[in-house]
């Protein structure tokens, strides 16, 4: 158990790497680089958010960053729920799990490497 807790801690620190692994095996086997891609992302997402949010947490101080990071998801995901209700009449939940997920993706993407550079800076700030 204790080498499957290490083994999450380890990829939350670095998302990038079930992207890959993810990506790469999915390539050998399915040959399908769409939803090999598609799978990354989703899996990744995952890991993203709990690493963002142990960022925004270690860089303000803070025990608020997954509640964030979650609101932030429900406001998109109302958003875009009353997109497709505008446009089409109804909301489609199963696209509309799918877009929101996907899009935190990018958001958390985004998010880590902004907070990485952001806490690799205050880091080597306070060594000097």
């Amino acid at each position: 158990m204790e080498i499957l807790t290490n083994s999450f801690i380890t990829l939350s620190v670095i998302p990038v790497v079930p992207f890959l692994l993810v990506y790469f095996i999915g390539i050998g086997l399915k040959k399908e680089k769409r939803s090999t891609l598609f799978l990354a992302m989703d899996i990744t997402t995952i890991f993203l958010l709990l690493s963002v949010s142990a960022l925004f947490n270690n860089i303000f101080n803070s025990q608020f960053g997954f509640f964030l990071i979650l609101i932030i998801v429900l406001i998109s995901a109302g958003l875009i729920g009353g997109a497709q209700n505008r446009l089409k009449g109804k909301v489609d939940g199963k696209r509309l799990l799918r877009a929101v997920w996907r899009l935190s993706f990018f958001f958390l993407g985004a998010c880590y490497v902004l907070f990485m550079i952001t806490g690799l800076i205050r880091y080597i700030s306070q060594a000097m």
